[in-house]
């Protein structure tokens, strides 16, 4: 399974980014779809998650600004964000969840890269 992240870029803060993430290769299904992020001299952190029934859980610190969403059909999940500010600045990596035969895997996309500029 491979997981292939787009969207990423150089905004100013208060401007508006749209990442995708889309899931290849051979599985049954996928349930959980996040991202994460990195930031320099930080641990990853997960920003948002959501469920194969749409279900969503957001960082206290995107929460209101950062929009997750999924198109099952696709295997694609997006995540809208608004709002921007420079602490937003990370690698964002997506993040899923795979049922490959019978075992679930857990699999990660390169990162894309976010900058928020003052």
């Amino acid at each position: 399974v491979q997981l292939q992240a787009s969207g990423g870029g150089l905004v100013q803060a208060g401007g508006s980014l749209r990442l995708s993430c889309a899931a290849s290769g051979t599985f049954s299904t996928i349930n959980l779809m996040a991202w994460y992020r990195l930031a320099p001299g930080k641990r990853r952190e997960p920003v948002a998650v959501i469920n194969s029934d749409g279900t969503t859980v957001y960082s206290d610190s995107v929460k209101g600004r950062f929009t997750i969403s999924r198109d099952n059909a696709k295997n694609m999940v997006y995540l809208q964000m608004n709002s921007l500010k420079p602490e937003d600045t990370a690698v964002y990596y997506c993040h899923a969840n795979a049922l490959v035969v019978d075992a679930w895997l857990a699999y990660w996309g390169q990162g894309t890269q976010v900058t928020v500029s003052s």
